[in-house]
């Protein structure tokens, strides 16, 4: 059974803890809530999935009960001595580890993949999910290094703040629609699978949180994410500029011309473009 408000309060008065905001602790109370993560993320048994902030386990002691086999990544060094005890009776499918998932913002920590790497070689495995309550300030680098960079994670299922999620599902047009939510599409499909208040969390957060699925393409819209991000950032840094005075500066700068593809006007703003006609053009960018 998922842990209660008071079994929470309990776990971390009884090793003289408090929530601490600047790991952005917010531990999820809601039980039905926690049901739906773990249904979305479709966990089966013996499949290996990262947990980041597992905060006291009651997320990890799902995903265990449903058969996972767990990679919990921590932040907070004082919450060991209580997910240890949680976990307990799930030592041979449960691996923490703790320290920071993410090596600066760009990669994620190569302890955690060792881990993951090893935890699906003892299984036979070749994939991974993330499945978490993401602490909101690691949301965006988690997720988007792994939608970039680990082809071999095949789903994620996380709680994030509200606005990243819409950031993440943006169509063109919005003011959501940017260069991290057209990459993740580029890699994955997305779908919002709730919102929460903050009553389904202690303490409280200032923010409303979503739930978001992330469902890797079988074949991504690019070979070249990082390619793609950094076409991105030159096109929405001046997102308010029309794309042709981007463009002749970036190939005056480069000594090339660019061309547009095919449906794409000079006059027209990076943000209204879709997904695909902005990996287009961004491959136009590429020097021949």
């Amino acid at each position: 059974m998922p842990q209660t408000l008071s079994e929470i309060r309990g776990l971390l008065e009884a090793h003289g803890l408090r929530p601490k905001k600047r790991f952005g602790q917010n531990f999820l109370i809601d039980a039905n809530h926690l049901r739906k993560i773990v249904e979305a993320a479709d966990v089966r048994p013996g499949e290996v999935i990262i947990e980041v902030g597992p905060g006291t386990g009651t997320l990890t002691r799902e995903l265990l009960a449903a058969g996972a086999v767990v990679v919990a990544v921590e932040l907070d060094h004082e919450l060991e001595p209580i997910l240890r005890d949680v976990l307990a009776e799930f030592t041979d499918r449960a691996e923490l580890i703790f320290g920071d998932a993410l090596d600066g913002k760009r990669a994620i920590n190569p302890a955690v993949m060792a881990a993951v790497e090893a935890a699906m070689a003892r299984r036979g495995g070749s994939t991974f999910k993330l499945v978490a309550n993401l602490p909101y300030q690691a949301a965006t680098p988690v997720l988007a290094n792994l939608a970039a960079d680990e082809p071999r994670m095949t789903k994620a299922v996380v709680m994030v703040q509200k606005e990243v999620a819409e950031r993440l599902e943006a169509e063109p047009g919005g003011k959501d629609y940017g260069p991290v939510g057209v990459v993740v599409q580029a890699m994955c499909q997305v779908r919002m699978v709730s919102t929460l208040s903050a009553g389904c969390f202690w303490p409280e957060p200032g923010v409303a949180s979503a739930v978001v699925e992330l469902t890797r393409r079988q074949t991504p819209l690019t070979d070249d994410p990082a390619g793609l991000a950094a076409g991105l950032g030159v096109l929405f840094g001046q997102r308010r500029k029309q794309i042709g005075s981007i463009l002749r500066k970036y190939g005056k700068d480069r000594g090339i011309t660019v061309q547009l593809p095919p449906g794409v006007s000079e006059t027209q703003r990076p943000e209204e473009l879709s997904v695909g006609k902005l990996i287009e053009l961004v491959r136009a960018m590429a020097p021949a």
